[in-house]
């Protein structure tokens, strides 16, 4: 009997730890998050003479020349940035090697993190969110850290695992104003279990850490949408869609697994890196929508309404993912997720744009846009709850964009894991 009561009050004891802990670290990561966003809208200043915002996304104001040698500069400084990190120091740790239990080094990780962020605040074509949950995933562990010094009460090795995976989603919350985003990035990316315990926890960290994020980027959508009524036809433009949003996901996703896998890690970052920087810089001096983390082109597809926009859709979205790849395959560190949107967006509004063609205002581009984004999201990371939530919090959807979102990204992701599969 005392045995059994002495095991309940451990097990409360344990729960009101876990609970504090999912509050402290919240405003903790929302901090981490809301600094980084200063960062990156700092070094957009410094280095493009420009501030982004959902209206203007892309440095399109900036002098050509001023976006060739801002990603130029960006890519030699990150470059020899990341093989100092990788050659001299104690090498970083991803996140999926710290849920398995490796210690991710401060210091070494604290400039990693930054070097991301400055890197596409130059205009590297890369995405930003790895940042804020690997700082994320940092700041966890030296929380867990931080108590057993103290000897407070001990967290099962499943509760800390879930801390980290919660604060990993979390700085993806804080930056991005989206908390159940966040929360399925947590419990199906990283976890993948689908629990209450798991739900409750990595939700209420994400919530708090959007709140603190918000006081710098308030409540304004990520991306501007001017019809937010889907109609019914909708339901026959996702059925045409989705499988080609499916192959084509499929088909980024294993690229970018590619690049990351033969990355750059010794001496040749130091010229590979630069050399994509460069490559990114020319393009950019004719089209800056290539720049940074996707946004600007995923937003350039929104606008389109015309016919004669419809080749430069399609040279854009090749560029991007090509100018990504490389990106990453030179060495560079930085998320899939965004350049995912953007290369989903452009699909869409390419075959919304036929489509209209055929059947006069079954719809409109920008709802194109985003059903393409969500279905090649959720084909190139295998995360449908994640992508149809990002998506709806993101760009502040209503309930009539629910149907064909869900079955555009289930459509997808069936072709998408068929594609992955027969590889």
């Amino acid at each position: 009997m005392k045995n059994s009561l002495k095991s309940v009050s451990n097990k409360n004891k344990q729960n009101i730890v876990l609970a504090l802990s999912t509050i402290i670290l919240g405003l903790i990561i929302g901090l981490s998050s809301l600094l980084l966003s200063l960062f990156l809208e700092m070094v957009e200043t410094v280095f493009l003479h420009y501030q982004e915002t959902a209206h203007v996304p892309a440095p399109i104001n900036s002098l050509p020349i001023i976006r060739l040698t801002s990603v130029i500069c960006g890519g030699i400084l990150a470059a020899i940035i990341w093989w100092f990190l990788r050659n001299k120091t104690r090498p970083t740790v991803s996140i999926k090697k710290a849920l398995n239990g490796e210690e991710m080094p401060f210091w070494q990780t604290v400039i990693h993190v930054v070097t991301q962020i400055f890197y596409v605040g130059t205009g590297g074509s890369i995405g930003r969110e790895l940042a804020p949950r690997e700082a994320g995933v940092l700041l966890a562990q030296k929380w867990e850290k931080l108590m057993d010094r103290f000897h407070l009460t001990e967290l099962s090795s499943e509760d800390k695992r879930l801390l980290m995976t919660a604060a990993a989603g979390a700085g993806f919350a804080g930056i991005y104003i989206s908390p159940i985003t966040g929360m399925f990035f947590s419990v199906e990316v990283l976890l993948k279990k689908l629990s209450l315990r798991n739900v409750c926890v990595s939700l209420t960290m994400s919530t708090i850490a959007m709140l603190i994020g918000s006081l710098v980027k308030g409540f304004k959508p990520y991306y501007l949408l001017n019809d937010f009524k889907f109609s019914m036809t909708s339901i026959v433009f996702v059925i045409i869609l989705a499988p080609l949003a499916g192959l084509s996901g499929g088909l980024f996703r294993k690229c970018f697994q590619w690049a990351e896998k033969s990355h750059a890690t010794q001496a040749n970052i130091l010229w590979q890196l630069p050399g994509a920087a460069v490559l990114t810089g020319i393009i950019a001096y004719f089209f800056p929508e290539i720049m940074g983390n996707g946004r600007s082109l995923a937003q350039l597809a929104m606008n389109s309404s015309h016919l004669n926009m419809l080749g430069i859709l399609v040279i854009g979205a090749v560029l991007k993912a090509l100018v990504t790849v490389a990106t990453i395959r030179a060495g560079a560190s930085g998320g899939t997720l965004t350049p995912s949107i953007a290369l989903g967006a452009a699909l869409g509004v390419i075959v919304a744009m036929v489509m209209t063609c055929v059947m006069p205002g079954a719809i409109s581009t920008g709802q194109g846009a985003i059903l393409g984004a969500a279905a090649l999201l959720a084909a190139s990371q295998q995360a449908p709850f994640m992508a149809m939530f990002m998506l709806i919090e993101i760009t502040h959807l209503d309930s009539s964009a629910i149907l064909p979102l869900a079955l555009g990204i289930m459509i997808s992701s069936v072709v998408s894991k068929r594609f992955l599969t027969k590889q």
